[in-house]
């Protein structure tokens, strides 16, 4: 049955929404349009991606939470860097982390938590994922945040994708 209908509310949808844009109920529109919305996902289901395999939800769960977590402190940590910015700028700097995890989800995962806590930026991925390049608001020492990110944020990555 998936087979043949591979996405069956993606078909119903591009079914009503033939009907919608040529605006007619004539039988020739509700065959042509069921059709579309039969052929449409039939074409496109080998070029799905594969979902992920989440390996340890409690460890996505607390990865969530602590993400959260992050997101205001980072948030009030900013705050605090631009209003002493006038007495003491902050350190902007590029960081090259280097990555342990190739999962593509876990690795689409990294960007969102990166790009979602203020004060960082994902900048660059090598073209092997072995390195990312990220903008950091203000840096005191890079060692330190490359060893606080991995075992932050990519260590339990690692454990819930690979």
């Amino acid at each position: 049955m998936n087979r043949w209908f591979p996405s069956p509310f993606l078909s119903v949808a591009l079914w009503a929404l033939w009907l919608l844009l040529n605006d007619s109920l004539a039988p020739a529109h509700l065959l042509l349009g069921a059709f579309v919305g039969w052929l449409a996902p039939v074409l496109i289901a080998p070029l799905k991606p594969r979902g992920p395999s989440v390996h340890r939800p409690v460890v996505l769960a607390r990865l969530v939470l602590r993400v959260g977590r992050d997101v205001v402190l980072s948030a009030l940590e900013v705050a605090g860097g631009i209003l002493r910015s006038a007495r003491t700028p902050p350190r902007g700097a590029f960081v090259s982390v280097p990555l342990d995890l190739r999962d593509p989800h876990g690795l689409a995962a990294l960007a969102i938590i990166t790009a979602v806590v203020p004060g960082t930026v994902w900048s660059e991925l090598a073209a092997d994922g072995s390195t990312l390049l990220i903008h950091v608001f203000d840096l005191e020492d890079e060692a330190a945040f490359i060893a606080h990110y991995k075992g932050r944020y990519e260590l339990p990555l690692k454990e819930i994708f690979e």
